[in-house]
Formats: C-alpha cells, structure tokens, sequence
C-alpha cells in the first residue's frame, strides 16, 4: 500500500475540508443564487453479493437517485474475495470509488495511512446516539470516525427444539443464557445416536477470541506497532470449555471441529446433533434450507463470567478523501444507514443492523420469528476489540493463532502449551 506521510495527513484532511466548504454550495443546495450546478454521479463500490441484499442495495439507492437527481450515486459491484488489494491498486492508481463498502478491520489500515474521510462532523447526534459507543469505537481511528457501520453478525446457539424437549431440558428464555446452561443442555441431549453439539471449528480463531470477551479475555493491549500480547484466563477461557465438553464430557461430535459452520449443517438438519454454533447469518440459510419438519430456535446469546460481548467487527460505509464530492457522498453514507434502510439491507443479509431503530423495525416487521428476537438481543453486546487496532494482527492470526487452536483442538497440544504457542508466535511476529 502506499504510504502517506503520517506529519500531511492534517493538511490533506484540512485541504479536503476547506475543498469540501468551498464546493458545499454546488454540492448540497444547488449551486449559488443564480448560478447553474452542473450535475454530478459518485460511484459506490458495493460488495453485497448475496440476492436479496444486492436487490435491498439498488432499492436503496434508486430511491437516493430519485431524490438527487442532480447528484446521483452508481453502483460498482465487487466481491468480497481480494477486495484489500483491489483497494490497494484503486488508492495507488487514484482511481478509488467515492463510497467504499468494507469492514471495520480492513478499512482502519486504510483510514491510518490518510485515505478515508473523517465523517465525524457529517454523523448527526440522533445518529450518534442510536449506534452503540463500543460499534462507534470500532470504526474510529485517532478520534476521527472513518466509518458508518451497517450491519454485524453474532456467534448464537442453534437448536432442534423437539430434541431438548425429549431430553428434558428448560430451554433458555432469557437475555442470555450461560456457558454452565449450554455444557448442561449438551450433556442432557447427548446419547448413543446423536451429539449434544456440532460446532465448526476449522477456522477457530475468529469464534475464540470474540466469545472470549465474554471472559474479558481481550488477547491484546495497546495499538497499532506498539500492541503487545496479553494471553491469561480470560483469553483461554473458550477453548478450555469447548475441550471440556469435546473431550471430556464427550458432547460435541468430534467431526464438526474439522468442519466449517456451513458443512456442519448437514449433521444439525439430519437430527444427529441438537444443537449447533453458527453465525446468526445462517438462520437466512435455515430459512431456505432446513427440514420442514425441523423445529428450530435460537438460544439466548451465551454470556461469560464478566459479560455477553461478543466482538463487533461491523461491514461499513466509508468515503475516499480525495473524493471530489465528500460532503455529498457523506450524505449518502448518512441516507443508506438510516434505520428504514438499514432495517430492509439486513432482513435481507439476516445480519444485525448497527443501530438501536433498525432493530427495532426488524423487531417489529418480523414479530422475532425465525431466531431474530435473541438475534437482535445479541446486538446489544456487540463492541469494539482490541484486535482490530493491532497493525499485525491479521498475520499473527494467520501464520500463529489458527495453527495453534487447531493443534489444541485435536488435542495435540493441551491448554497451557496453547498459551505459550500463542506468546511465542506473537514475540516473533512482533520483531
């Protein structure tokens, strides 16, 4: 990527600014008294690549462009796979969109080396305030917020209502349900034909360390260069649970820890599992996919001996600095994330939207059916993690984490030798 000097990055933010102010006119209230303003079109490098959010994202924006004729928005489709570097060569070729689609912990790089607009004074205080202060933290960098966050996911718990039943179990109805709750109600449904629990675990990581927050396990203190590793308790809480229940206890199928959520599935529609930890995304995938007969749920989101967080790592609207038209495309970030708006985009991706009035009128359009009433409580746990401001954390998680969970998880290492892999390989990346 190419680098901008850190000591410009205040006058190129000030000149965008002043640049901004000088053409507020043309952009916003239709050029001065008496003038003509010539019209404009921003491109909008969407990523949604799933139907029913490529068609929520064209609604969403054909109505913009009814309104703003004058100032219209088109979509640039890109998928998710080799996006940071298609970015890379966009910012290196100044031929970057003016609204970019990403996520909070691809886009912070990007916003650190000065090419993301602050939207800081663009975000109304009704918006502010409708997005938690842990979401908002995600997406700022040097006080500024580089980001308006759209929609998140959650880890929950999946289950076959009619095999709890039978195995006796008071299923949870609360805010949260505990991890002592979910060991129990796996070791109840557990018999010689079926599994308590079939978790996807081949890329661990991920799951590991947003859970752990629960466990105030943060992995990781400080920023940027000067991160450093912290692995205690908290940080190994997870896998010590889930090696309790996968080796001890003997209650999640040993298979699923190999296989990703999606291929996990198979063993949850086939009854041979009563429940099953996933991406609340997938519950649009149940949806569709499940057995009529299948009688599923969503537990309440588990919570650890300090809390129920869970990492939010939010998809996110952002705007080229050296956009011509930041005022205006940072009006556009406004519209696309307003409540309506995003309530329509995440029915339809079935991810959690970012702020408190979108949840509601998902709350109140879907009646809480199909899981999204403890879905939608999970959002209130989402908050910012460490991690994401780690400048090497990607490789770290790449070339240490993954490997050594996976090692634990097929119980070539055990939970003490886990922690000193995880320090070890994190002094080495470090250097």
């Amino acid at each position: 990527m190419k680098l901008r000097v850190k000591g410009a990055l205040g006058l190129i933010a000030a000149s965008s600014l002043l640049l901004a102010a000088c053409s507020s006119s043309n952009e916003g209230n239709g050029g001065n008294e008496g003038e003509e303003t010539a019209p404009f079109t921003m491109t909008f490098q969407s990523l949604s690549d799933q139907p029913g959010a490529i068609a929520a994202t064209e609604e969403i924006v054909a109505a913009w462009n009814e309104a703003n004729a004058d100032r219209k928005v088109e979509i640039v489709p890109a998928g998710w796979d080799g996006v940071y570097d298609k970015l890379v060569t966009q910012f290196n070729g100044d031929s970057a969109p003016d609204i970019i689609h990403y996520e909070a912990a691809s886009i912070i790089p990007f916003a650190a080396d000065g090419y993301i607009a602050d939207l800081t004074e663009h975000i109304p205080d009704e918006v502010k305030s409708d997005v938690g202060q842990g979401v908002w933290d995600s997406v700022t960098v040097d006080g500024k917020i580089i980001a308006a966050p759209t929609e998140m996911q959650s880890y929950m718990v999946f289950a076959n209502k009619k095999l709890l039943e039978e195995a006796g179990v008071e299923i949870p109805t609360g805010d949260t349900m505990s991890w002592d709750q979910l060991r129990e109600m796996a070791q109840k449904t557990t018999t010689a034909d079926q599994f308590g629990l079939a978790w996807g675990l081949k890329s661990p990581t991920a799951t590991f360390m947003s859970l752990g927050l629960g466990f105030d396990g943060k992995y990781f203190e400080g920023t940027g260069d000067d991160a450093t590793i912290r692995i205690g308790a908290g940080e190994l809480e997870v896998p010590k649970r889930i090696g309790e229940m996968a080796f001890t206890d003997k209650t999640i199928d040993p298979v699923s820890l190999t296989q990703s959520g999606s291929e996990v599935l198979a063993t949850f529609y086939g009854g041979k599992a009563a429940m099953t930890v996933q991406g609340s995304f997938q519950a649009a995938n149940m949806v569709k996919d499940a057995p009529a007969d299948l009688d599923w749920i969503v537990l309440p989101p588990l919570e650890g001996t300090t809390s129920a967080d869970q990492a939010a790592n939010p998809q996110t609207l952002s705007v080229n600095i050296d956009s011509e038209h930041v005022d205006a495309a940072a009006e556009f970030v406004m519209f696309f994330t307003s409540g309506e708006n995003m309530a329509k985009l995440n029915q339809a991706d079935a991810l959690i939207p970012a702020s408190k009035s979108a949840r509601e009128v998902i709350a109140t359009e879907t009646k809480g059916e199909d899981g999204w009433d403890m879905t939608l409580k999970s959002g209130n746990h989402l908050t910012s993690a460490p991690f994401l401001f780690v400048n090497k954390y990607t490789q770290w998680k790449e070339t240490v984490a993954t490997p050594a969970f996976q090692k634990f998880l097929a119980q070539e290492i055990d939970i003490d030798q886990l922690g000193t892999e995880l320090n070890a390989g994190w002094e080495q990346v470090s250097r």
